[in-house]
């Protein structure tokens, strides 16, 4: 998929005015695309529609117009937009009690290295945002890639075998097969 461009991006008024209808829409096509992984974590495959969202808000939110910070912006969320032969995540852990949270945190650490997408019977690594590296703790948010062999690829637009999320650590695992509709919105995304 190719990155956002400046010219994809509406000014903040042109956006007000089409916010609710694109808004809407790109949550309902979004759904499928969230798949829980246990308990208290949950994946989020994103596409460029999701990541153009982000920005759209994020320059909404921020109230954003100088041409310096909206590059910025551009920069920070295309890192989200699936490369041609791979699948972007944003994997949120969840944990509600703040007490919880903190120590499953830490309880936690190394966790970004350890997730997988099983595709068939092979296994491939996540590769993690270099930036999110604490040996302490992991961070309740995390940006994944999970880069495709052209047999996985093939697996996926074909839907010839199973496929699923997994997370290995010590202190969380879990695997999660993906649902049909999640499916069918990745295959759609490489149609």
């Amino acid at each position: 998929m190719k990155p956002i461009t400046r010219d994809e991006l509406l000014d903040l008024a042109a956006y007000e005015r089409v916010r609710e209808q694109f808004l809407r829409s790109v949550i309902e096509r979004k759904k499928p695309r969230y798949v829980e992984l246990g308990p208290h974590m949950t994946a989020l495959f994103e596409n460029r529609e999701t990541v153009l969202l982000q920005v759209q808000e994020m320059l909404r939110t921020e109230r954003i117009t100088q041409e310096k910070a909206i590059a910025h912006e551009l920069e920070t969320y295309n890192a989200l937009v699936p490369g041609d032969r791979e699948l972007s995540v944003t994997l949120f852990v969840e944990y509600q009690e703040r007490d919880e949270r903190e120590r499953m945190l830490a309880a936690l650490a190394g966790l970004e290295r350890q997730f997988s997408l099983r595709v068939g019977d092979e296994l491939l690594p996540a590769t993690p945002d270099p930036r999110a590296t604490d040996p302490e703790r992991t961070m309740a948010v995390h940006y994944l890639k999970f880069p495709l062999s052209e047999r996985a690829l093939g697996v996926l637009r074909a839907a010839s075998a199973p496929i699923a999320l997994e997370v290995a650590h010590a202190a969380y695992s879990a695997s999660a097969p993906l649902p049909a509709g999640t499916l069918q919105s990745l295959r759609d995304d490489f149609s």
